[in-house]
């Protein structure tokens, strides 16, 4: 008989990483200004460690040095022998990795936030890495909440193919944070303020919870990857169609079989295709023309958690 109440141990060390992506500049800001000051991110009980991810990548406001840093946190590349041909990120994937973990052990970190920004008209998006986390689920209803009016969406990667090694699940509860519209290399107040009220929210919760609030049993709309979809090209490879202006900007709402997805030079439309509405999400992104992605495809599911407090109290 399985208990409608979970037992959490307390949340102890947490990190807040900035600049995976070098060139998504609010969490390398908001991290380099908490550096400094973190007056605004402590909380009685908490070690809350703010930390540059990839600070060469920083350095030149770039996305990366020799790949993905968000990619390569797979035991593949975590075990690694350390040497000269190495990347420089899987390298660098190695040192957080000891730092902050080892990925899937008792000592790792119990909370990694990893801050970033999107190109795409996603407004506030939390990333879930796994349904089954009523903890992360819990956390996520009370971000939302906090933030209301302002939406923030809660976008489900776990997949079989599809799910991928992000840095942050170096920790026990990971949490990806993104937030767009912006350019890269470009920063606006509004897009930070967000980012910075998601985690003032997100401590705030941890900090309850380790004081012994109950949470009681709650319900999130999430939504979960289901393909990714590639541009139309030609024989050469080379993009044969761009974004059509119904779905530019149109994150998140409701894309129907037969509506407009792209349109090639000539202005000939392509519809989507298959039986089912989806919901698109990364419409455009600048960042995944190199990753032949032009936006993801998700359904709408609901995922519930049961009631939960510290086992502190």
């Amino acid at each position: 008989m399985t208990s409608c109440h979970i037992t959490e141990e307390p949340i102890k060390k947490i990190a807040i990483f900035g600049g995976t992506h070098g060139n998504e500049l609010t969490g390398v800001f908001l991290v380099k200004h908490w550096l400094e000051n973190d007056a605004e991110i402590q909380r009685t009980g908490l070690e809350v460690k703010p930390f540059i991810t990839n600070p060469r990548a920083v350095k030149k406001c770039t996305r990366y040095i020799d790949c993905d840093l968000n990619r390569v946190f797979d035991l593949e590349n975590l075990g690694k022998k350390m040497s000269e041909d190495l990347p420089y990120e899987v390298k660098r994937a190695q040192e957080i990795n000891h730092l902050f973990g080892p990925k899937n052990s008792e000592d790792s970190y119990d909370i990694i936030f990893d801050l970033h920004n999107t190109t795409s008209n996603m407004g506030c998006t939390l990333i879930l890495e796994d349904s089954r986390n009523d903890f992360l689920i819990q956390m996520f209803h009370y971000i939302k909440t906090s933030l209301a009016p302002l939406p923030c969406y809660v976008y489900l990667i776990e997949h079989p193919s599809l799910q991928y090694a992000t840095s942050r699940s170096v920790a026990k509860y990971p949490v990806g944070i993104e937030v767009g519209p912006q350019p890269q290399g470009v920063l606006r107040a509004d897009i930070l303020d967000q980012m910075r009220k998601m985690i003032k929210h997100a401590l705030d919760f941890i900090y309850q919870f380790n004081e012994g609030k109950e949470f009681p049993p709650c319900a999130i709309e999430v939504y979960k990857i289901m393909e990714k979809v590639d541009y139309p090209r030609n024989e050469n490879g080379e993009i044969a169609a761009i974004i059509h202006p119904n779905l530019q900007d149109q994150d998140w709402k409701p894309l129907h079989p037969g509506d407009p997805t792209f349109v090639t030079l000539d202005g000939k439309t392509i519809l989507l295709g298959g039986d089912c509405t989806v919901y698109p999400v990364f419409v455009n992104e600048a960042a995944y023309y190199e990753k032949k992605e032009a936006f993801a495809k998700t359904t709408k599911v609901t995922l519930n958690a049961k009631s939960i407090r510290s086992s502190f109290h």
